[in-house]
Parts: structure tokens; C-alpha cells; sequence
């Protein structure tokens, strides 16, 4: 994707309840938003599921629940931060999505938006879209997208959402025969890789003893101001 116009949005009034948020309807699933501190309530869980997620391919990223928590801490700081939690019919976590303003979170990936011309108040940055296996291809999917984006069109004039995914050598033997990637599923959703855009991160992955770094690229889409009604 060619590097989006910058055009100036037009500012729209919402109407937007946060306890009465409109999701997607799932069979046997609860879907629900937490915002700036009440995300300490969950903290734990999506720290379990980012590190249960996140050791599978492409990641292979092995957790440290210490990290998970000061990580996550940045999120419960944004007053205008949202995680969205998907639970089963027993009340276990069993999926979850954050969302931050790019300017509240950490700095690490400022650099790349701000030398492609991308004022920081602009964007709306998403993290993780974590979902155990079991869950999977059942629209929680979609439900985490459309929540994340209702929840930037009413805190902000933000004019694009983001997010970052790890770059791998499609030849890379770890990858399972039978892995299928996202990217069909972020077009779906009118996102696309900005050319040339990427941040780098280290972590370390399973197996190894020290932290080595990543290249992730930046899928970006311009954000629709359809309003929004309770």
C-alpha cells in the first residue's frame, strides 16, 4: 500500500455508550470492552494468553509474565485505552485485543510513524489480537476489530488505526505446513502494509537464551467517521 493521504478529517459528534457497546452476537461467547484502569482487572489473563498465543508460529515469543505485566501497565495508564476480553460460557478468558493512542504508547514505535509523516495524536495503535486455538473462525476475530474501531471513533479524532505483524522468511522451516497467515483476513478488514514502513523489536523466542530483534511491518487503514450509536 502507497503511503495514505494526509487530508484533514472532519470532526463528528458521537453518540457512544462503553457499557452498552454494540458487538458482534457469538454463540457461547461474551465479548466485552475495558478502559484505562479497569484493564488492571484483566491484566493476569491477557497476560496468560499473550504468552500462550504468542509461543506459537510466527511469534515464537517466550513469555516472561514480569515483562507481561509492565507491559500491559501502559495500557491500563491511557485513560483512552481499550482491551477487549472474550470469554467462554464458564467466564474463562479465552481471547483478547487491546488498542492505545500511538502517542500513549511506548516510543519504541514512534520513529517509523513520525518519519512517514504520521502525526502521533493521528493514529490509533493496536496490539495484540490474541485467540486460543479452539476459538478461532468464529468471527471473534472481526468482533475485536469492530470493537477496537468503534472505541477509537468516539475517544479521538484519531484518522487512522494501526498495527504492527512480524515479518517471516516464507521459507523459514518452523513454519507449520499447515499455517495460514492473516493478511487475507486484515484486507478483508481494509487494511494494508504501508511501503517501506516497519519498526523493529527484540524479544526472545523459544529455545534461545537471549533476546534477538524482529522486523514487523505496519498495516495501517484510514478510519471512517460513521457515527456511532448505542
Amino acid at each position: 500500500m502507497a503511503k495514505p493521504s494526509q487530508k484533514a478529517p472532519k470532526r463528528l459528534s458521537f453518540r457512544f455508550s462503553l457499557a452498552a457497546r454494540s458487538m458482534r452476537p457469538i454463540s457461547g461467547i461474551d465479548v466485552r470492552a475495558h478502559t484505562g484502569r479497569d484493564i488492571l482487572r484483566v491484566v493476569d489473563e491477557l497476560a496468560s494468553l499473550r504468552i500462550a498465543v504468542f509461543r506459537e508460529w510466527p511469534y515464537l515469543y517466550e513469555g516472561d509474565r514480569d515483562y507481561e505485566r509492565e507491559y500491559l501497565a501502559a495500557y491500563a495508564a491511557s485513560p483512552r485505552s481499550v482491551c477487549v476480553v472474550a470469554r467462554d460460557d464458564d467466564g474463562m478468558a479465552v481471547g483478547a485485543s487491546t488498542g492505545i493512542p500511538l502517542v500513549d504508547d511506548d516510543n519504541t514505535f514512534h520513529r517509523s510513524f513520525l518519519e512517514h509523516g504520521f502525526a502521533l495524536d493521528d493514529v490509533f495503535y493496536f496490539g495484540e489480537s490474541v485467540l486460543l486455538p479452539a476459538w478461532r473462525g468464529r468471527g471473534i476475530g472481526h468482533a475485536f476489530f469492530d470493537a477496537r474501531e468503534a472505541h477509537a471513533r468516539v475517544t479521538g479524532a484519531f484518522r487512522w488505526t494501526a498495527f504492527c505483524s512480524v515479518r517471516r522468511d516464507e521459507s523459514d522451516t518452523r513454519a507449520p505446513r499447515d499455517y495460514r497467515g492473516n493478511d487475507a483476513f486484515w484486507r478483508k478488514r481494509r487494511y494494508a502494509p504501508v511501503d517501506g514502513m516497519a519498526c523493529t523489536l527484540s524479544w526472545r523466542e523459544s529455545g534461545h537464551s537471549a533476546a534477538t530483534p524482529h522486523v514487523l511491518d505496519v498495516w495501517m487503514r484510514e478510519l471512517d467517521r460513521a457515527e456511532v450509536s448505542a
